[in-house]
């Protein structure tokens, strides 16, 4: 077997020929369903509207999707904790209520949690997968410190450390003794996770990928500016005209540029790239690429992260886990790429809208008529002048004729009302889940039947919330502990449960000796209330019976959760 390495220029030809095979590259065709995703979300006209008739668009899309939203962000970051490890034993116990704690703590105040899972579910929602990012960021830190009147043993023993970096010094001599006043800088090293979004058009994987761990190619393909490239890589001796011109602008961006159709807030997009004026704003697609190749050559593939911008490698490193995870609303087995609501109410949103369309023209000839009309018998510009006690000019009786106008028919209104109908059972969001139904309340209507109606058309948007809690949420607070796990090796003092808490994540047992939880709750926060009086009130009434059933604990536990479900959550 060969022992050479895999050459740089072999490594960019491979990468090249993994990004123009994957999924997501040049507007295929994912690319232009998303695009078209967000047009209907938008309601961008079709482009099949004419001229003087009506250009009326439905907003299904964006209806279904407004309204799962509330649902999905009240399952998950109404309460303090999204996630849960639980113990195998009792010597984990103490371990797992921390790790609870603190990887809660860190994905909600060292991250912005609420903005990232807003994000994470709209691109799911639309763009049938939402992608988060998630590393831990190593950064430097510098802190000015000034010293007064320090001795010969003092000053040697401050600027040894090879951290401090001396910024002033003055030395003064009084009774023979030498004085030091001095200003250090001194640095200091430190790390946190980070989590972002990656929007849908940035990110590209392999074909035949199942799942992002066990895929062969990822890449995370963004938009960078110069300045922030030699930011990124201050060792690398960046030279625009060795960067090129940044590749598939106009492929990439028709995707990208959707998102910003509505209000044409993307025409600054136009002159991005190479001709920006100020060398340090050119922009530059930096492709950073997570593939699985014999670099070494030893006949077993490694997973490598490899950063390129062009045909210039800027990182080349071996690493152990791809730093991506995926929800997607409608998970098709055996494939990365699931079906998202837009895909499944589109054709609804174009059929409404053609027979709201037929409507309203039809209304339209109902109160501005079409006329038949005797040539030359009538002056044509003031029958087209509609106006209030206008006046038309005839040469003849008869002259001007009104054509009847077929009337508005039942049938098209109660097509309208299948069709939302089609919708609910598509997407499970109905009219009672929307608001007050008119006929909620009616004195033939149970609260019982009520509720029955509820859950049935929720019985999707919670297996929509189960699919993300299982498949995204769980991995992603799986991965926030091994990161912790593997980097933080400093005490950190946080908040925790209302105590400042010392954390060491490197002192924790193993991973595996926790499983992850993420609840849903059965009901809404009324049934659960409820049922918790419920409860409250037989354990009352067995501990006044001295049934050993119920202790201390026992209500203790009961009244914390009814607190809690009440809004509270500090108990």
């Amino acid at each position: 077997m060969a022992s050479s390495k895999i050459t740089e220029e072999e490594l960019v030809t491979r990468i090249r020929s993994e990004l123009t095979d994957s999924l997501g590259y040049m507007g295929d065709t994912i690319s232009k369903q998303r695009e078209q995703a967000m047009e209907y979300y938008y309601g961008l006209p079709f482009g099949n509207e004419v001229d003087g008739r009506s250009q009326f668009v439905d907003s299904t899309v964006q209806d279904t999707i407004e309204w799962i939203k509330p649902s999905l962000m009240r399952v998950f970051a109404s309460g303090d904790e999204m996630v849960r490890f639980n113990p195998h034993g009792p010597e984990d116990v103490q371990m797992a209520e921390q790790a609870s704690d603190y990887v809660n703590y860190v994905f909600t105040k060292d991250n912005p949690g609420w903005e990232i899972l807003y994000s994470w579910f709209t691109d799911a929602l639309l763009s049938k997968n939402g992608i988060v990012k998630v590393w831990w960021d190593e950064y430097e830190e510098e802190e000015r410190e000034e010293y007064r009147n320090l001795d010969e043993v003092g000053l040697m023993a401050l600027i040894s450390n090879d951290s401090v970096e001396v910024i002033e010094h003055t030395e003064s001599v009084k009774e023979g003794e030498a004085s030091h006043d001095i200003v250090i800088k001194r640095k200091s090293y430190s790390g946190k996770v980070r989590i972002e979004n990656v929007p849908p058009s940035e990110f590209l994987i392999s074909r035949e990928a199942k799942s992002i761990p066990e895929a062969r190619f990822v890449c995370h393909r963004v938009r960078k500016t110069l300045s922030e490239l030699r930011e990124m890589y201050p060792d690398e001796e960046l030279v625009p005209e060795e960067l090129g011109s940044g590749d598939d602008e106009l492929a990439y961006s028709m995707e990208h540029l959707e998102r910003y159709a509505f209000d044409k807030s993307a025409q600054y997009w136009e002159g991005w790239g190479g001709d920006d004026p100020e060398e340090s704003l050119r922009t530059y697609y930096l492709h950073e690429a997570f593939l699985k190749t014999d670099f070494d050559n030893d006949g077993i593939a490694e997973l490598r992260k490899v950063c390129l911008v062009g045909s210039k490698v800027l990182a080349n490193e071996e690493i152990d886990k791809i730093p991506f995870v995926s929800i997607t609303p409608i998970k098709i087995p055996h494939k990365f790429f699931g079906l998202s609501v837009a895909d499944l109410v589109m054709d609804l949103q174009l059929m409404k809208s053609t027979l709201m369309r037929n409507l309203m023209d039809n209304m339209y000839n109902q109160n501005f008529g079409r006329y038949a009309v005797l040539e030359g018998q009538a002056n044509l510009d003031d029958l087209l002048t509609q106006r209030p006690g206008g006046v038309v000019r005839v040469k003849a009786p008869n002259a001007v004729t009104p054509l009847a106008t077929p009337p508005l028919e039942p049938y098209t209104f109660q097509m309208l009302e299948y069709i939302d109908g089609v919708r609910e059972s598509r997407a499970g969001v109905s009219r009672m889940s929307q608001g007050m139904n008119e006929n909620a309340l009616t004195s033939h209507t149970t609260a019982t039947a009520v509720n029955a109606v509820m859950s049935a058309a929720q019985s999707r948007v919670e297996l929509i919330a189960r699919n993300f809690a299982e498949t995204g949420v769980k991995d992603l607070m799986i991965t926030i502990y091994e990161l912790l796990y593997k980097n933080q090796d400093k005490q950190r003092v946080v908040m925790l449960r209302n105590e400042w808490i010392p954390v060491r994540p490197d002192v924790w047992r193993d991973k595996y000796d926790c499983t992850v939880s993420v609840a849903l709750g059965s009901g809404n926060k009324e049934q659960q209330m409820m049922h918790l009086s419920q409860m409250l009130q037989f354990a009352g009434e067995a501990m006044k019976g001295g049934l050993p059933i119920v202790s201390i604990k026992n209500m203790y536990n009961l009244g914390s959760s009814l607190v809690k479900a009440m809004g509270f959550q500090n108990v």
